[in-house]
């Protein structure tokens, strides 16, 4: 048995028993492969299985994915996607035969396997207008009605759910406070909130949970503002980690507690990774403000574009926060173009993303619109997008982009409450992340973005299994 010093970022156990018994039963057997390569147009193709034999040391030649069962770290909530009031709009405005394909497609049993789903409380960019759930100027929140989401969101989020069955698990994000409760009495453009407004703000988030949860959705959490350092021409709304944290501490997080809300899951920041370990430290370094806050939650958007994303300012904050999990709790290709929609890279976006957050300890993934039109849409600033399926609304067709095959290698075949094993890779061409299932069952996922063709190993603990590794493929190993 090899001893090894592990830091504080390993979030369970070095040398499992179970893990270790788990693959001297399965040693010299086979293992599944699933395939989505752009080379050849499959996507998400059962290409058989593949034999584990005996392999010793590996030479430098040799390119591997080295997995060690014996090495445990954070445990998965679970992965999804948002339903906002345009994801929505848009299933209402397909056939009902389409409607229902695409809510299989994501949440039924030979769907993606989602079980998050978020959604935005008040109105964001992806909503056909700006509201809110209450009148103007009224501080005791009497007049506050959720009837606006009766008509979309609502249905679509209680069908989610009824598909998903237990695992449901639902948060939502506010976008900005009414407008007469900022700075700059509108909800676009930034602004923030005005001091005398903390409390009913706090109120404010009371009275959505219970309006849902009185309509059946169970809510899980929440984070405290989107995107609290961008002023946008959208809904938005600016907090310093300081005022968020004044806020959590003082009004959000008492008046949660004091309504039997104390098991609601809290996120901080839900912006970038450029500031989250700045973020993290500035606003949880008060343990009065801590104790109510579960995650941190974060975007991809500071450097999307390249590969050179700031993943281990991730490691960094877990390992100063090994008490709170981390959220990516949104994501998505900007600037949509319709001509674009089968592109690979769109995918490699996604994967490229997915793999390095769970690397570098993620415990929740969300992606962003589930669901988004022809245009990209709709949108009420023009902020157009891309999402893992494009529904066009004219038409009837249902377009599956790279993206929904690219999260499905992971969504589908990792579940809620898999734990992340010990893996790396010995080659930078090959991106990969492991994963055991509660029952035992590995999952790796290795994805090659390069233009060239690579044959590997994946090796466990001296034995291997040979695999080709497509340019501009991904492909899931299930043991």
């Amino acid at each position: 048995m090899k001893k090894l010093i592990v830091s504080c970022f390993v979030m369970g156990l070095a040398l499992n028993a179970n893990a270790q018994n788990y693959w001297k039963k399965n040693a010299g057997k086979t293992a599944k492969v699933i395939l989505t390569s752009s080379k050849t147009n499959e996507k998400m193709v059962d290409k058989g299985t593949v034999k584990f034999e005996k392999f010793g040391q590996p030479k430098e030649t040799d390119a591997c994915i080295f997995v060690d069962p014996d090495f445990k770290y954070q445990k998965l909530i679970g992965i999804g996607g948002a339903i906002t009031d345009a994801s929505a709009e848009t299933l209402a405005k397909m056939p009902k035969n389409k409607q229902k394909e695409i809510m299989e497609a994501y949440f039924g049993k030979n769907g993606l396997g989602y079980t998050v789903v978020r959604t935005n409380m008040n109105s964001c960019d992806f909503s056909s207008d700006s509201y809110t759930y209450v009148a103007e100027n009224d501080t005791s929140l009497k007049s506050f009605n959720v009837a606006h989401d009766e008509k979309y969101k609502i249905p679509m989020i209680k069908e989610a759910q009824k598909m998903i069955g237990k695992d449901f698990t639902f948060y939502f994000s506010p976008w900005s406070p009414p407008a007469w409760m900022k700075s700059n009495k509108s909800m676009l453009k930034g602004g923030r909130l005005e001091n005398q407004y903390y409390q009913p703000w706090a109120d404010y988030y009371v009275k959505f949970i219970k309006e849902y949860e009185k309509r059946g959705i169970n809510v899980w959490g929440m984070t405290i503002q989107n995107e609290p350092m961008a002023t946008q021409t959208w809904e938005s709304c600016i907090y310093s980690a300081e005022e968020e944290g004044e806020f959590l501490k003082n009004n959000l997080g008492p008046t949660l507690w004091k309504n039997g809300y104390k098991d609601k899951k809290v996120m901080i920041w839900d912006h970038n990774r450029d500031l989250i370990y700045q973020r993290a430290t500035t606003t949880l370094s008060d343990p009065e403000t801590s104790k109510y806050a579960s995650g941190i939650g974060y975007h991809w958007y500071e450097t999307w574009n390249n590969k050179t994303q700031l993943f281990d300012n991730l490691l960094e904050t877990q390992r100063a926060f090994p008490d709170k999990f981390l959220a990516f709790t949104e994501g998505c290709k900007e600037q949509f173009d319709m001509s674009r929609i089968n592109e690979v890279s769109l995918g490699e976006l996604y994967g490229r993303n997915m793999i390095n957050d769970f690397n570098k300890g993620t415990a929740l993934w969300t992606d962003w619109n589930v669901l988004l039109d022809e245009t990209g849409g709709p949108n009420h600033v023009g902020n157009f997008c891309f999402a893992p399926i494009i529904a066009d609304t004219k038409t009837g067709e249902v377009h599956y982009t790279y993206e929904y095959y690219y999260v499905g290698h992971v969504s589908k075949y990792i579940k809620p409450n898999a734990q992340r094993i010990g893996s790396s890779s010995n080659r930078a061409a090959l991106t990969s992340t492991t994963f055991m299932n509660e029952n035992g069952q590995l999952v790796t996922v290795i994805m090659n973005d390069t233009d060239n063709d690579i044959e590997t190993n994946l090796w466990i603990e001296g034995m291997s299994a040979k695999l080709s590794a497509p340019s501009h493929s991904i492909q899931t190993v299930i043991l």
